[in-house]
């Protein structure tokens, strides 16, 4: 008798020192939904005349909380995944550009990653759909950009970024060949890659569902990046007649699959338990949707304010819609303080947790400022004010709380603001981040497109 309660109170000692290492929220489930090339104004919870069906996204709007005022750390594919992942900034190793198929990876195997973090702390983790963040190729260059053949063997994968499944695809213009862990599995149309994907997702969340250990799942689709390839059943659905017919159909795709994720948490009995979150990368592809200015690629805001949503029943108030700055950085801090859990100071340099947010404890802004980047330059945010440094030399100042369309340059007449907002951009630059903590090495130096440059005063005040 003696022993048994012994052991029984080793075991009650046990989960209670799990419950105070999992923080009082726990160990939920985590999936990311990462939309490719969606804009701000597509979904019909975030305009109303949208002529696009987006029933899912809606329904995680209804079920969760909507921001109005997310940003992907950049306005094009490749940076901003670098910095969901990363929770860093992806101008810090001068990333502005997209990878291609033998591009080699751009994460350090010693950078901890979102996943590596959850990995490490008793998560089961998983990236199912586009990587887009390099490899290594066993045998250098195998098969051609497009196409690689069955069998071919990469290595720093997801794999070796905190990833224990990994199932996808290198980038968009290689969607037909599908990897599997570290070797290509398959060669496939395009209208095949999707369904592939999403069955994967399915399989995966149910597996988990008969296993106790929590998990995190990372799927960054297609839709509605192009290749445009909806699938036979999802023709006509868009609700987009015409020349758009096909392009409405894939974003329709996008949503459905989505709508599978929380079908498969609910089948499973894993929605209480789960937080999950769906939002896009970057504007769409030259579809620019106002009153945001401009689209994709751009440093205006119709290149980086993206739709976001989440829903984490019991935590996230129901229909509740959040107006704080935020960004996909952010994710890797909200992990950890799900977890509390401190982050390494050589992590996340960039990343503020918006768990504060999600529970309603507070309405106040989390982010000091935030920074934006495109092709053609950077940009600061702190509040209602906007500065962009283009690559030209030329400046602008958008008060964005009164002009979302960023249509009335106001560094003329706001000097201070412009001067103040430089300095914190340059702080951000030379210490290596954008939060408190040990400064971290700079790796690439944009002081040049930040510092004013001479005969750039008269561009500013046209």
């Amino acid at each position: 008798m003696g022993i048994r309660l012994f052991l029984l109170g080793l075991f009650l000692l046990g989960c209670t020192q799990r419950g105070l290492a999992a923080g009082t929220l726990g160990t939920p489930n985590i999936i990311f939904v990462l939309f490719d090339d969606i804009a701000y104004g597509q979904p019909t919870s975030y305009r109303t005349e949208s002529p696009f069906r987006t029933p899912n996204i809606d329904r995680l709007a209804e079920e969760g909380m909507l921001f109005t005022d997310a940003h992907a750390a950049a306005a094009n594919c490749t940076p901003t995944r670098y910095g969901v992942l990363t929770g860093r900034y992806p101008c810090r190793i001068g990333q502005f550009g997209v990878l291609k198929t033998y591009s080699p990876p751009i994460i350090p195997a010693d950078r901890p990653t979102v996943a590596s973090f959850l990995q490490q702390r008793g998560y089961h983790t998983a990236c199912i759909g586009k990587w887009h963040l390099g490899m290594n190729w066993i045998d250098g260059k195998p098969g051609t950009e497009k196409k690689l053949p069955i069998g071919a063997k990469l290595t720093e994968g997801p794999n070796s970024r905190g990833f224990d499944y990994f199932y996808g695809f290198t980038h968009a213009r290689n969607i037909g060949s599908i990897i599997e862990q570290d070797a290509v599995v398959a060669n496939v149309d395009a209208v095949e890659n999707q369904p592939l994907m999403i069955r994967q997702a399915v399989k995966y969340i149910t597996e988990r569902g008969e296993n106790e250990q929590p998990f995190f799942l990372y799927f960054p689709m297609c839709p509605p990046h192009s290749p445009i390839a909806p699938a036979d059943d999802m023709k006509g659905k868009g609700g987009i007649s015409g020349k758009e017919s096909r392009y409405g159909d894939w974003v329709y795709q996008g949503d459905h699959m989505l709508g599978q994720i929380l079908d498969a948490l609910k089948r499973t009995g894993q929605t209480q338990d789960t937080l999950i979150i769906a939002t896009g990368d970057n504007g769409a592809a030259k579809r620019p949707y106002p009153p945001l200015r401009d689209a994709k690629s751009s440093i205006y805001e119709g290149g980086h304010r993206e739709p976001f949503v989440a829903r984490w029943p019991g935590k996230i108030p129901p229909g509740s819609t959040n107006s704080q700055t935020i960004c996909l950085n952010d994710l890797f801090a909200t992990c950890a303080e799900i977890l509390e859990e401190p982050l390494p100071s050589n992590a996340a340099e960039d990343s503020v947790s918006f768990l504060p947010l999600l529970s309603g404890r507070t309405d106040s802004p989390t982010r000091e400022a935030t920074i934006h980047q495109a092709p053609g330059g950077l940009a600061i945010r702190r509040n209602e004010w906007k500065l962009v440094f283009h690559r030209s030399g030329q400046r602008e100042l958008f008060n964005l709380s009164s002009d979302i369309g960023e249509t009335t340059n106001q560094i003329a007449s706001h000097a201070d603001i412009c001067k103040s907002l430089e300095g914190m951009m340059l702080h951000y630059i030379q210490t290596g981040r954008s939060t408190p903590g040990q400064p971290q090495r700079v790796e690439f130096d944009l002081s040049s497109l930040v510092e004013k440059k001479k005969g750039t005063r008269r561009k500013e005040q046209q």
